[in-house]
């Protein structure tokens, strides 16, 4: 893998990790559910090591959420790619901010209930036809919210 080749791969997990809580935030569960491979697992920041696996099981827990407003800030994300181009290895911090959905469409601004949560992710993605995908994301809590 030459250093250009490298540097693209980072940069488009980078995108893929911050279109993942852009479509996290939209509600748009299907689009979520799309960037894991079909076996991929996922465990979320509240509970690290309850994963969720398979494509259509995430999409299943996504879909049965209660309707809220989330925005997902998304930071020092930091990608190692291996030598064959074909997986690799992510971290991320998060900020997620959580409010009453709008029935009326989330008109902004939205009071929040509770103080943001702030959280990691690691994750495995391997590529798939020139797509990375997500064979596994973990979250975890790096701060306990109070209370």
């Amino acid at each position: 893998m030459t250093d250009l080749e490298r540097m693209l791969a980072e940069q488009a997990i980078a995108r893929r990790i911050t279109l993942y809580a852009a479509h996290n935030d939209a509600g748009r569960w299907d689009d979520v559910a799309a960037m894991y491979t079909a076996n991929g697992r996922m465990s979320r920041p509240t509970a690290p090591d309850a994963f969720i696996a398979g494509r259509e099981a995430i999409l299943a827990a996504f879909q049965a959420r209660p309707p809220r407003a989330t925005r997902h800030v998304v930071a020092n994300i930091l990608v190692d790619v291996a030598d064959d181009g074909l997986t690799a290895k992510a971290s991320s911090q998060i900020m997620l901010f959580t409010g009453s959905a709008d029935p009326a469409g989330n008109n902004l601004p939205i009071a929040s209930a509770s103080p943001p949560l702030v959280g990691s992710y690691a994750d495995q993605l391997v590529r798939a036809d020139g797509v990375w995908l997500f064979a596994e994301r973990r979250g975890s809590l790096d701060f306990q919210p109070a209370g």
